[in-house]
Order: structure tokens, then sequence, then C-alpha cells
């Protein structure tokens, strides 16, 4: 990776969205918003924080709100007919991950009709080198993304996920052309997260923050932040589930999440996202849950010392992970005599945190049927092993291992 990439604007800081809403007028003199968002959000009046600051700047706006919680191209292609009735200059996405994603979706349909969605779904090995090259971005509508949860991260990454209602495969759309403009990290937004919604997406972060560090493409610049995303939590996110109005524990994990979505950015991720993808595709779990599930197995996984075969194009001569892992570990408050203690503890670690914010031990206890899942079990093996994060894994894992990952995390160990 040669790069490091992110919005142009990142604005954080409780209360920080009147401010940055008001650049639309006095700095940039837009005229038109496109509000994207769901249903619940809007129907509950969480939108108004946006409405009202546009209807003081004279700023029209219309509200799409029919965003549904993994959004569908048919979702997203009926938004951007309404974005081109609109001719919006500004879309301002507000919402969790499906939100923003299908956002990123319609602005690219908006601004380019024409271009193939099948064409820019196609994978890649090194996204700075492919085959298709996507439209540029940002010619008509400047992209707003404003988070109402601390999770994705979906407000500074270039990718969007989106499901082909047909078939219900989920595909990863993955260009720095997406990167929303500006990003509006307001905890105001985020105080009245669900129990439920706080354990799964902050573990999602957790995740996020673990595969960017192990990743082949970690950078000392995404290492950074990777580092304070999982130790923030650590430190916070059980505070978070327990005391919901805690506004200095909210603050801090809306930072992890925008942190951890700006270093999986720039390192991706790895094995256990494309396993939790396929787990939430055909079973249902909410993609945080998924995670949760996997990610010690993976760790214990990828910190071999010696596996059968290193990832791709790794930037390294040895097998590191384990040092890696370790690091993570010490910086995380975690005491130790060697690596391999280190990545034990922190594996304990990861389990406690999950104990504390109610997050099940195994599938099984999530209510997936064992035999509808032992007859999905190789399809999912299958497509887990070609999703486009295995790629970047810093142990490239062979069909039989990812299986073998799937039926402990279904049964425990």
């Amino acid at each position: 990776m040669l790069w490091f990439r992110a919005p142009e604007k990142v604005y954080f800081k409780k209360g920080c969205l009147p401010v940055a809403l008001r650049e639309l007028k006095e700095v940039m003199n837009k005229k038109r918003a496109f509000i994207v968002t769901d249903s619940f959000l809007y129907k509950n009046g969480y939108t108004h924080v946006i409405t009202d600051r546009l209807n003081e700047m004279g700023i029209t706006y219309t509200v799409f709100s029919d965003v549904q919680p993994d959004p569908t191209l048919a979702n997203a292609q009926a938004g951007a007919k309404l974005m081109r009735e609109f001719e919006p200059d500004v879309i301002i996405a507000m919402g969790g991950g499906s939100a923003m994603d299908a956002g990123k979706i319609m602005w690219v349909l908006y601004e380019h009709p024409e271009a193939d969605f099948m064409d820019m779904a196609m994978r890649f090995i090194d996204i700075r080198k492919r085959v298709y090259t996507f439209p540029k971005m940002g010619e008509k509508a400047y992209f707003v993304a404003v988070p109402t949860s601390s999770g994705t991260g979906s407000e500074v990454t270039p990718f969007a996920v989106i499901t082909d209602q047909e078939t219900g495969i989920k595909y990863p759309l993955a260009d720095y052309q997406l990167m929303p403009n500006m990003a509006i990290v307001d905890t105001d937004n985020m105080m009245s997260q669900p129990k439920g919604l706080t354990s799964a997406s902050g573990v999602d972060v957790l995740t996020h923050a673990l595969e960017a560090y192990a990743s082949v493409m970690a950078t000392d610049y995404t290492d950074g932040l990777a580092l304070k995303a999982m130790k923030n939590v650590f430190d916070y996110l059980p505070t978070c589930y327990n005391e919901p109005g805690n506004v200095e524990a909210r603050q801090k994990m809306a930072d992890a999440s925008c942190m951890a979505g700006m270093a999986f950015a720039n390192a991706f991720l790895g094995v256990c996202h494309s396993m939790a993808h396929k787990l939430g595709a055909y079973h249902h779990l909410p993609h945080g849950i998924a995670n949760a599930l996997l990610i010690s197995l993976v760790v214990e996984f990828n910190s071999a010392e010696a596996p059968a075969k290193m990832g791709t194009f790794s930037q390294y001569q040895y097998p590191h992970t384990q040092a890696r892992y370790a690091e993570c570990a010490r910086f995380c408050g975690i005491q130790a005599s060697d690596d391999a203690e280190a990545v034990k503890k922190l594996i304990e670690k990861i389990e406690e945190l999950k104990k504390a914010v109610g997050v099940k031990a195994t599938i099984r206890d999530y209510g997936v049927d064992e035999k509808y899942f032992l007859d999905t079990l190789d399809e999912m093996v299958e497509n887990a092993f070609d999703d486009q994060c295995t790629g970047a894994n810093p142990r490239y894992p062979l069909m039989s291992e990812i299986k073998e990952m799937y039926l402990k995390a279904y049964y425990g160990k």
C-alpha cells in the first residue's frame, strides 16, 4: 500500500453537526440536499437535527427514508431514481452502515447512470491496479456521511456492501471514489443506541482494528489508529453497554469506530470478515455478532508461528503475526512473559469483553438450526474463501481450516 486516504473533512466531538452543516451553505454555497436514511430514524424524528439546520439556511431538501437493514440493489436504484428527479448538489447519508452504504451506491447511480454494477463489483488484488476504472465521483453532488452508531466506520471508508435481491449475494464494492467527502461523527446522534446495537457494533470495531493491524497491507499510518481504537473498545465498551447515557464512553466509542474505519480503509480486513459476511448472509446474524463469534478463533489461527501458507504478497519475510498480536495485547495493558502468552491473554481479554456486553458463546446459542447450518456449511466455506477480504489475511487459509473454524464457532471448542 503506497498511500493513506481519508475523507477531506472529518468532524468529531459532541455537538459538531450544526457547525459542520453550516459549511454547506457558507463555504460551498449548496442549494439542494438529498437525505438518505432508514424509516426508523425518520419516523422517530432523528433527521430533524439535519432538516432544521437546512431550513434555517434556506437549503431545499428531500428525504429518502426507505433504506432496508441490508440494502439491496433495487433499494439503491429506487433512491437514485428520486435523486435524478430532484437533482441535489449535496447528499447527506444518516444512519448505520446500511444507510451510508446505500447512499454511496445511490450517489454512483445518480452521477453515472451508465455505470455497470457488475463491473463495479469486480474483485481485485490491489485496489490501485484495477481492471475496471471507477467513474469519477463528486461532479454533481458532495457526499456527507453522518453515522448514528459506533460500528461500521463507513463514514470514512471507500467501501459499500449491497445485496442482490434476486440471489441474496452480498457484493462489497470498493474504490476510493466511494470515499465520503465529509464525515460528521457527532456523539449526540449516538446517545440512544439500544444495548444490542451497542454491543454488536462495539465488537465489530474491535474486529476492524485487530484485522487491520494483522493485515498484510498494514502500515505505520494505519497501526496507530488501529491500536488506539482497540484500546478504546476494551476501556469503554462495557461502560457504554451498562450506562447508555455516559457521554464520555459514547464519545470514545464513536472515536474508536471512526479510527478503526480509517485503519481498515487503508489496510483492509481479513478472514474473520470473510467468514462473518457469509454467516450474516446465510443465517441472518447481525454483522457485529457474526464477527464476535469468530474473532478469537481467527486470532488463534493467524498467530501460528509456522503456518501452512503465508498471506498473499506479504511485505515481510517470515510469519510475524504472533508478535503483531502481542503488540496489540501489550498496548491494551496486558502483561506477559513472551509473545505466545500475550496472545493467549489477548484472546481471554476478548472473550471477557464479549461476556461483559452480552454476546453469547456460540452460533448455536443464537438459534441457528444445526441441520441447516451443516447443510449450508460447504457453500459458506467456499464463499468465505472467495471473499474479497481473504486476500489481506496474514495467513492464507485452506478451505478445510475455514470449515474447522466455523464448526468450532457453532459448537464451541
